[in-house]
């Protein structure tokens, strides 16, 4: 699925079963929720805190396409294409660190 597929998906999940959208700013707060989760599972799964039993069964992956969907509706919202941003954003970052992290002594 591409995102723009995506995208068209969660726009048409969003007109048949949610009503509306939540405005940009309740999305913006739930992506920082979503966020959250994904945080919480990595600290305690795969950093240095120790994982409650009640973390054990989060599923990462879910919490991550929890975060894809924010990203969409507020993609959708503010009439973002992000096929078209990502691939502009993976331009910018090749031509600005195309020799950066193969010359950094931390990395090798």
């Amino acid at each position: 699925m591409t995102f723009e597929q995506a995208q068209r998906q969660v726009d048409q999940w969003i007109k048949t079963n949610g009503v509306r959208y939540f405005n940009e700013l309740t999305n913006m707060a739930m992506l920082t929720e979503e966020v959250g989760e994904v945080a919480r599972i990595i600290a305690r799964r795969y950093g240095e805190q120790s994982e409650k039993d009640s973390d054990k069964n989060k599923d990462l992956g879910d919490e991550l396409a929890d975060v894809l969907w924010v990203l969409f509706c507020l993609a959708n919202q503010t009439g973002v294409n992000l096929t078209e941003a990502f691939t502009k954003n993976l331009e910018k970052k090749t031509l600005r660190d195309k020799n950066r992290h193969n010359e950094n002594p931390k990395l090798k």
